[in-house]
């Protein structure tokens, strides 16, 4: 099964370090093609380790999905993550907060890798205040779920499920969080756009959300079509989020606009890899804390993110895949602890 699954992945893998290896080679003889080719992969990792939670959170909502609509995430999906939101997102949001063209900026992305880098991190803020709302809300959203029923930090989730039971308390906390973090830590010429940004992720969340919540159970073999445009578009939301910390962080390894599509294509094609494997073996089912745990990494990569719009604070790319990875891990081993006292229910 894992070779069908991962044969896609494997697929580009080799065909981005390929072209990684090539174009080093153009550029500047063997020493560069060895360079970008270890660069390549080490961006591949780096992804895949800040978005292992966001793979066990696809699987939840994918599990849920049509098999049309399944194959149309792990096809049309996996172009969306690494062209648009890898690559075209951040050409846009660059434009938008330099005020200038897209096309401009396109052409600097490839000419003036280091101005392009330059001005990617001086919208660091704005990004860290859409991308920290976004993803605070989907980890209050499911640690606050009146209807969750299982709980791997049991008094703290009950009293957080009961709490859920107020509508649209996730997004008052969320909302109260961006706000403090706009007064306190970011500077004053730039808490209008990180007030924006961390505006336009709170309602994007609350619409998919929305979107999602008008076909029920009993609507839902009725509207399958709609149910699973919605859940695609939540999903590819969340990818986004995921994938603007990794791409502010690839430039702290280097500047090469090809390199870091290279990279970070890897990892995203992995992170679908993982995915269908999750769902097609039940993995979330045998491992009941797992969802948790990756929920967890979530939170502390919303909050990190938050901290990350003032200019005193930054947490390596590393630590930050680090801790969704030890969430995942405890969470696994929890499970089977789990599974060990319970075996009728485990089976």
């Amino acid at each position: 099964m894992m070779v069908r699954e991962f044969a896609f992945s494997i697929g580009l893998t080799v065909i981005c370090l390929v072209l990684a290896t090539v174009y080093g080679y153009n550029t500047g003889g063997i020493a560069t093609a060895f360079s970008f080719f270890t660069i390549a992969v080490i961006l591949g990792i780096m992804e895949l380790s800040l978005s292992f939670d966001n793979a066990v959170v696809n699987a939840s909502v994918l599990k849920n999905m049509s098999p049309v609509w399944q194959q149309r995430f792990l096809t049309w999906g996996i172009l969306i993550a690494v062209f648009g939101m890898r690559f075209i997102f951040p050409i846009v949001i660059v434009a938008v907060v330099a005020n200038l063209g897209f096309l401009e900026v396109l052409n600097m992305a490839f000419t003036d890798s280091a101005r392009y880098a330059k001005e990617l991190t001086s919208a660091e803020v704005p990004i860290s205040a859409f991308g920290g709302t976004f993803l605070m809300l989907v980890f209050l959203k499911y640690l606050m779920d009146s209807d969750k029923d299982i709980h791997w930090f049991e008094g703290l989730e009950k009293r957080l499920a009961g709490i859920g039971r107020l509508d649209t308390i996730q997004v008052f906390i969320t909302g109260t969080l961006l706000l403090l973090c706009v007064q306190f830590l970011v500077p004053t010429e730039e808490r209008l756009s990180a007030l924006t940004s961390g505006m336009v992720g709170i309602l994007i969340y609350v619409f998919v959300d929305a979107l999602g919540g008008l076909f029920n159970a009993d609507d839902m073999a009725a509207n399958a079509g709609k149910a699973g445009l919605a859940s695609f578009i939540y999903l590819e939301v969340l990818d986004a989020s995921f994938s603007l910390d990794g791409v502010i962080g690839a430039f702290a390894i280097t500047r090469d606009v090809v390199i870091i599509s290279a990279g970070l294509c890897i990892g995203a094609a992995f992170v679908r890899s993982i995915t269908l494997l999750l769902v097609k073996s039940n993995t979330l089912q045998a491992y009941r804390y797992l969802e948790h745990g990756a929920h967890y990494g979530i939170g502390a990569l919303a909050t990190i993110m938050l901290l990350s719009m003032s200019h005193d604070i930054h947490i390596p790319e590393l630590v930050t895949g680090l801790i969704g990875v030890a969430f995942i891990v405890m969470s696994i081993y929890s499970s089977m602890q789990y599974n060990k006292r319970n075996p009728s229910t485990s089976s």
